[in-house]
Formats: structure tokens, C-alpha cells, sequence
């Protein structure tokens, strides 16, 4: 079987740093995996410096011109993709479409609106959802078709982290870090660690800004420039550097994901690096994402916003190394058993047959 597989990042940057050990394999959805699996994939070169549409046209001529040489396409995300799934849903292309959702389906709208996302989503073979929650919430939608929908375990690359561990060690762990970038509540984070003794550092990009909350770096250097001499400490990088930012992930005792409220798993990707690592997790409480911290007892979960319950949280975890430890412990078979990227690579691989085997069959 072969596929062709669409990334709304930079694949081949992405493919040639993971098979030199310096970028989990996680970022490609269980793409590197597939081959082990009996299917053969073809990377989508990715287009730099081009406007939306102009970027999609070229991603449809990409797929088009490649249409009869693959038995389905494979997309991380439905963004870019647009044209190829709408003609997939009219019938003008005939290869079968598996995409991870990263959002509840929604319909709303003018009713032109919502007859287009119907018509849209009929173009999807196969949804791949991170969570039943969000699953369960895209029910609810009227242009759902349940046979198509299911749950994908999204993970770690255990490999590339016990590499990691093995090269860096284990020994001398302590603090607190957050890294990540997607909706990040820096402001909450920030008040309820300067409260505490515990040294907390956060790692963001050197353009960090949150959209509809009016973070922006300059605001927290402006606003908190005198805590972030203690025991706070905020650095700023620049590019995609997961290697160099797992290293320091690693030195921690404890990793905090303090996020915005939203309707997606924001933060996933840090939590599942921290239990690849069998690191006790910190996270907001968030009903998307597929596991938990609090239920799943590798963490602690806090309300959105709750300066005081994130310095609680802070605090028992800082006053409590044995307990802290053994939830790192219990994160790390998690992580063996069920978030990783051999079981990402098994649903996809599942999906990816059961959508040709339809196309095959005629139905």
C-alpha cells in the first residue's frame, strides 16, 4: 500500500532532523512508522512564502499529479488541504482522505455556510480525533457521519526520548519548567510561581503572543520584570529547537503546561514529552485532551485562571519528591502502554486500509 502523506509543516526539515536523532518522530503522526507497517509513504514538499490560496493550488497540483501513484492520502491537518478534500466530496478525486481533527466539527453559520461544510466533510474518508471528548462534541454536529469518525492514539516517540536519557542522564533533576507556545497562560503561571520558593523557568518564542488574550512578550517583560529576577525566569527562543528544549525538559523535576481555555488539547504536545521523560505533569484542566494528569495519577490538575490553585499545586509538588517521583513513574508506563507513536502508527495503518479496502470494494 502506498500513501501520500500532507504535513502543514515542513516535512522534509522535519523528516531529515528525525533520522538524525534530533526530533521526535511524534511531529509526523506516526508517518515513520508506517513503513514498518507495510505502507509505503510519499512526503509532501512543503511551500514557503506563499499566501493561503496560492499555497493550497499547489498542494492540490502536488496530490493531483501523484493521484494515481498512491492508494489514499494521509493529512495531519485539513488546512491546505481544501481543494483536494473538496474534490474528493464531488467525486473528481478518487483516493481515499484520512485527516487528524484537532477541533470539534462545527456547522454553523448562514445556511450557504453550512451546506458547504457539509458537502466539505463529506470529502474526509476517515476523521482521526486526539480525544473521545472532542469526538463526542462532533457528534453533535449535523454534518457528522459516525462510521467515519474515530480515535487515534496520539503519543510520544518513546525511542527518540530513551536515546535523550540515556545520552543525558537522569540524575541531579529539579525545578520546574513549561515550555510550548499554543495558548499559554504566562500570566497565571507566572503569579502563582512567584509566590513559592520553587524555581520555575518557561521557555517561550522570542515572538510569543497570545491571540485574544492580549499576551505579548513586551507586555510580560513590562509587567513582570521585576519578579522574573527571582525565582521566575522566562527565556525566549528562537525557531523550532525540540532537541535542545527536550535536553532541558529532562533536568526538571516537574513539567507545568498553564494554558488558556479552549476547545482543543492545547498542551498536548508537552505533556506527552513529559511522560515519554517520567515526568510528573502540572497541567490546566482541560476536558479535551485524551488523558489526565489528576484522573490517570501522573499530576495534578488546576482550574483555568487559579493563580491559587496553581501555587498549590506548585508547592505539594516541591514538598512532596517520593509522591512527585512515582507519578513521573506512573506517566512513563502510560506513555509504554498507550501514548505513543507505535499506537499513533497502528490507528492510522487501520484507517488507512479500512478507507482503500472501501474504495477497493465499491462501497
Amino acid at each position: 500500500m502506498k500513501v501520500y502523506f500532507y504535513h502543514t509543516q515542513d516535512v522534509c526539515r522535519i523528516l531529515g532532523e528525525w533520522r538524525e536523532g534530533r526530533f521526535p518522530g511524534h511531529f509526523l503522526y506516526g508517518a515513520t512508522r508506517l513503513g514498518g507497517l507495510g505502507i509505503e509513504v510519499t512526503w509532501h514538499s512543503h511551500f514557503t512564502g506563499y499566501r493561503r490560496w496560492r499555497a493550497m493550488f499547489r498542494t492540490a497540483r502536488e496530490v493531483l499529479s501523484r493521484g494515481e501513484k498512491v492508494d489514499a492520502v494521509f493529512a495531519t491537518h485539513y488546512q491546505g488541504l481544501e481543494l483536494v478534500i473538496l474534490l474528493r466530496a464531488l467525486g473528481l478525486f478518487r483516493k481515499p482522505i484520512v485527516v487528524w481533527m484537532h477541533q470539534p466539527m462545527g456547522a454553523s453559520g448562514s445556511v450557504a455556510r453550512r451546506l458547504l461544510v457539509r458537502v466539505f466533510y463529506r470529502g474526509i474518508d476517515r476523521m482521526l480525533f486526539f480525544s473521545r471528548t472532542i469526538l463526542e462534541q462532533s457528534l453533535c454536529s449535523p454534518a457528522a457521519i459516525p462510521q467515519r469518525m474515530g480515535i487515534g492514539r496520539w503519543g510520544a516517540d518513546t525511542d527518540y526520548y530513551d536515546r535523550l536519557m540515556q545520552s543525558e542522564g537522569r540524575s541531579g533533576r529539579g525545578g520546574f519548567v513549561s515550555t510550548g507556545k499554543e495558548l499559554r497562560d504566562i500570566p497565571t503561571l507566572v503569579e502563582a510561581a512567584s509566590a513559592t520558593d520553587a524555581e520555575v523557568d518557561i521557555y517561550l518564542p522570542d515572538n510569543f503572543s497570545v491571540d485574544g488574550h492580549g499576551v505579548t512578550r513586551h507586555g510580560l517583560e513590562r509587567k513582570y520584570g521585576k519578579i522574573l529576577k527571582g525565582n521566575v525566569r522566562i527565556t525566549y527562543v528562537r525557531g523550532l529547537i525540540p532537541y535542545e528544549l527536550s535536553k532541558i525538559v529532562n533536568r526538571a523535576a516537574c513539567v507545568v503546561v498553564c494554558c488558556y481555555e479552549t476547545n482543543y488539547t492545547a498542551g498536548l504536545t508537552t505533556v506527552v514529552e513529559a511522560m515519554a521523560l517520567g515526568l510528573p505533569v502540572i497541567c490546566s484542566r482541560n476536558p479535551n485532551m485524551p488523558m489526565s494528569p489528576e484522573r490517570d495519577g501522573f499530576g495534578i490538575s488546576v482550574d483555568y485562571g487559579d493563580v491559587d490553585g496553581w501555587r498549590r499545586a506548585i508547592e505539594w509538588v516541591a514538598a512532596h519528591p517520593a509522591e512527585a517521583k512515582a507519578m513521573g513513574e506512573r506517566a512513563r508506563r502510560l506513555a509504554e502502554t498507550t501514548y505513543n507513536d507505535r499506537n499513533c502508527a497502528l490507528d492510522v495503518a487501520a484507517a488507512l486500509r479500512e478507507v482503500a479496502g472501501r474504495k477497493a470494494g465499491g462501497n
